[in-house]
């Protein structure tokens, strides 16, 4: 086998191990990478090994198993952003402003934060100013609760333990125990809310866009200065955000061969 051989053939082993572990809803275990790549364990760990040192894999605290790492996650949100279904995404982000009336967006989960993956504003003149690509923390934002309340509790419960809970507002909750009662209320209503808690003076409702297994994969959100929208008038938009994810989600299928 000619090097060239060889580096390709070492490629495709470590994408092979990075698809297993970014298909997986949880950290996979090295003997089940095994299982699955077929690899030798010796052959599995040492590529692991290369992943993490580069940021494309995360060892969990244990040191058991593996996670998708920061680098990893970046490039597939880079994907998302780019990618060629994006005027379809924008076409469905837009009928639903000129809806409601108000700045809506796309997002999705970015490890320790929420990635607005599109965001179309509305045209009146007050207005939240955040822009495609922002980043905005998880227990203060309608789809930062929204992905959090999808999660088995154990994960939640790590990633909870994690944060800062830093305050932006005074309506920004600070404590772990009542954010984690709150989650367990939208785990069943399955829509996010922000009570002004990142900015004051500004609303924000969210609904989940899942997939064909009915996992979370995105948000679609609004955004509006509750001068013009309260938040309990915000919910009477929960149906057209619902329709709108529906049609999202079909902009994340992958096309039929």
């Amino acid at each position: 086998m000619t090097e060239a051989s060889n580096v390709s053939a070492a490629a495709l082993r470590a994408f092979a191990i990075m698809e297993i572990v970014v298909k997986s809803e949880r950290p996979v275990a090295l003997s089940e990478i095994v299982e699955q790549s077929g690899l030798p364990p010796a052959t599995a760990f040492r590529i692991l090994s290369m992943l993490e040192a580069a940021g494309l894999m995360q060892r969990e605290p244990t040191g058991k198993s593996y996670g998708v790492g920061h680098r990893l996650a970046r490039f597939g949100l880079d994907v998302m952003t780019n990618n060629s279904v994006r005027a379809e995404r924008r076409v469905i982000l837009r009928r639903l402003v000129d809806e409601i009336g108000e700045t809506c967006n796309l997002a999705m989960f970015g490890g320790d934060e929420i990635i607005y993956i599109d965001r179309i504003e509305t045209d009146w003149s007050l207005k939240a100013n955040l822009k495609p690509g922002s980043r905005v923390p998880l227990h203060c934002t309608s789809s930062g609760k929204l992905f959090l309340s999808q999660m088995p509790r154990a994960k939640r419960r790590r990633i909870l333990e994690s944060l800062s809970f830093k305050r932006y507002t005074d309506n920004t909750i600070t404590d772990a125990a009542t954010i984690e009662a709150q989650l367990e209320s939208i785990a069943i209503t399955k829509v996010g809310l922000n009570n002004e808690e990142l900015q004051a003076g500004v609303v924000g409702i969210a609904v989940p866009v899942m997939d064909a297994k009915g996992r979370m994969i995105a948000s679609v959100a609004l955004q509006a200065p509750v001068a013009r929208l309260s938040i309990g008038r915000a919910l009477e938009f929960v149906p057209s955000l619902q329709r709108a994810a529906a049609d999202m989600a079909s902009t994340f299928e992958p096309a039929e061969s």
